[in-house]
């Protein structure tokens, strides 16, 4: 199964994202980005990609262990950014990003520990995708309408293992399916 970490907003924190977004896609030339839906806003911490289901159970328990390890922390979502030239727009991570920053280096040694082929080690950027292009798209009007977002602050008290289901209908615009498949709760509370 196809499998990644993530730490995933609230929905009062989802909420005032969308309000956001509906401002962003009511921009001239919006219909060029593919817009992220709802249900796939995460930050992502470790991408396992294909996962046997052998080694499944050896990575839920490096990752509940690396969970019990990391105490809650505090982060809201704010500002813009891109990635490739206009390929990837995104939202960030402030507050304790560098908590953030150690859960995904967890997590990341909690699927190696486990066998997991990872690619190699990238640096952690706090990001959620809110929408993509195929072919390079000027996203600066957007980045300047997201600097001057600010979500309120949640305190983060889980590590999610999720699973994707990517599309197969061959539909455009058709996005991924996310499942949580397992919540640890962070410091060992719960």
């Amino acid at each position: 199964m196809r499998l990644f970490a993530a730490v995933l907003p609230p929905e009062q924190v989802v909420h005032e994202l969308a309000v956001e977004i509906a401002k962003l896609k009511r921009l001239p030339g919006a219909e060029r980005l593919r817009w992220t839906s709802r249900p796939g806003w995460h930050f992502t911490l470790a991408f396992y990609g294909e996962v046997a289901d052998d080694v499944v159970p050896d990575l839920s328990e490096r990752l509940a262990r690396a969970a019990r390890r990391t105490s809650p922390f505090a982060l809201a979502l704010s500002g813009g950014g891109q990635f490739g030239h206009g390929k990837a727009l995104w939202t960030g991570g402030y507050g304790e990003v560098e908590a953030m920053r150690l859960l995904a280096d967890r997590a990341e040694s909690a699927a190696r520990k486990a066998g997991v082929p990872m690619e190699e080690h990238r640096r952690f950027k706090a990001h959620l995708t809110v929408a993509r292009a195929r072919d390079s798209v000027d996203v600066r009007p957007y980045v300047d309408l997201l600097r001057e977002f600010t979500s309120r602050t949640w305190t983060v008290d889980e590590l999610v293992l999720v699973r994707s289901n990517l599309p197969r209908s061959g539909v455009p615009g058709e996005q991924p399916r996310y499942e949580a498949v397992a919540r640890w709760a962070l410091g060992g509370a719960g």
